[in-house]
């Protein structure tokens, strides 16, 4: 009776696996909290910046020019940050760049409740976060790939992923709240806190590896740092791109994604705000809810996904859930309501996150340790170097030909890109 009891019971709570990240792990639930927070901070900030924005000039085309400048420096320092994350302390180079970060966002928060912040000392600013960007992101996957070893790879990446957009349920709207209610300056100040906390966060998460790696001589050094004989940034470089060669499914997904981001991204970015606010004129608090559907949908997506260690045709599952985020935007236009638009946005997180956890999920499986700063260095440049074009072309062409017809070809772009990159076996067959 006790075996059929424990049976009924796993299949009443699929979910039990969970806490497993919690339970193994005790590094995990400082780097998990630590992001989360910071997250809450970045999620009021995307909300309150194009709102800011279109408020003081009413343009897509400085929206453009504004995401562009946010994404310039982080693709120019992507190259170097694969070879710093690489050779130094990877967990300090996180801490560095959140107390940079908070400086910058208290500068912003500090010149926007003064009334001194105008579009050129935004893009100062801006720039500036872009630039630690571009060095943070490869450390925190490089650390995330050490600390989600593969008894709760997929469980981690799962909790990550649905507490983060559980975070999206809450970012946005309370962005868009403050800003219809308090003041822009209120939400930057609370993004530069979130940094704070997650630097604190940074602190017991390091403590944590230095003691583990004491004990274990085996060396899970890599979470920290993962030295490598080279010390030339450009060798580095080389040999990233030969681990990217070794597997198609990398390098195509990368270069296919290059494209894809610059039509999802410059309509995600650039032209939903302004179907919200300009186009509609609806309140500033329904883009916020609309942001925070589509963080609903991505957390239902990490639900499904978690509940099983291994999925089958996982490029098929990938890209057609790219392929269901490109038709929610294409149709986002066309629907009269506030309603209809926060249903489909709620459809275009689902569809992603079931490609980025496909992806990160095969990119700690396929990638060594030692090599992992500079190949996701690689994968953050290859994904965003043509963001800054995409950005200024959406913006432009919006201005030109208008933002519904713009929407309408960049998501029929990218779904076409979808079609043609499933087309070639080593994708559609990855297993």
């Amino acid at each position: 009776m006790m075996p059929a009891s424990n049976s009924e019971s796993g299949k009443i709570n699929p979910f039990r696996g969970f806490a497993a990240p919690f339970a193994k792990s005790r590094a995990f639930p400082f780097l998990w909290l630590g992001h989360l927070i910071s997250f809450l901070g970045s999620s009021v900030t995307m909300v309150i910046l194009p709102v800011l924005v279109y408020s003081l000039t009413g343009s897509t085309t400085t929206m453009g020019v504004v995401m562009a400048v946010y994404m310039l420096p982080n693709i120019l320092m992507l190259p170097v940050s694969g070879h710093i994350v690489d050779r130094y302390d990877r967990v300090g180079i996180m801490m560095l760049a959140d107390i940079f970060r908070a400086l910058i966002m208290l500068a912003t928060a500090v010149l926007a409740l003064t009334g001194l912040l105008i579009i050129p000392l935004l893009l100062v600013l801006i720039g500036c976060y872009g630039l630690l960007d571009g060095l943070f992101q490869p450390a925190y996957a490089a650390v995330r790939a050490t600390i989600f070893t593969p008894d709760i790879r997929v469980t981690a990446n799962s909790v990550t992923q649905i507490t983060t957009q559980t975070v999206r349920l809450i970012g946005p709207a309370l962005g868009g709240l403050l800003i219809t209610h308090l003041s822009a300056g209120i939400g930057f100040g609370l993004d530069a806190f979130t940094y704070v906390f997650s630097f604190i966060c940074l602190i017991y998460l390091r403590r944590t590896l230095i003691a583990r790696v004491r004990t274990d001589a085996s060396g899970t050094a890599g979470s920290m740092a993962a030295p490598s004989p080279s010390t030339d940034w450009k060798q580095d470089f080389m040999e990233g791109l030969a681990v990217l060669r070794s597997h198609p499914w990398l390098w195509i997904t990368i270069l296919a994604f290059s494209f894809i981001n610059i039509c999802y991204g410059g309509i995600t970015s650039i032209l939903v705000p302004w179907l919200f606010k300009v186009h509609h004129g609806w309140e500033p608090y329904l883009y916020g809810l609309a942001v925070t559907c589509s963080g609903a949908g991505a957390i239902l997506a990490g639900l499904i996904f978690g509940t099983r260690q291994r999925w089958s045709r996982r490029g098929l599952m990938a890209y057609g859930g790219a392929f269901i985020s490109g038709v929610s935007l294409l149709l986002l236009p066309f629907v009269p309501s506030a309603a209809g638009a926060v249903i489909l946005f709620s459809l275009e997180g689902f569809g992603l996150m079931v490609f980025m956890l496909i992806w990160e999920i095969s990119m700690q499986e396929l990638v060594p340790q030692e090599a992992f700063g500079r190949v996701a260095s690689l994968d953050l440049l290859g994904s965003f170097a043509l963001l800054p074009v995409g950005y200024i072309l959406v913006g432009w062409l919006a201005d030109l030909i208008g933002g519904v017809a713009t929407i309408a070809i960049f998501s029929g772009l990218g779904m076409a890109c979808i079609a043609l990159v499933l087309s070639i076996p080593a994708i559609r067959n990855f297993q």
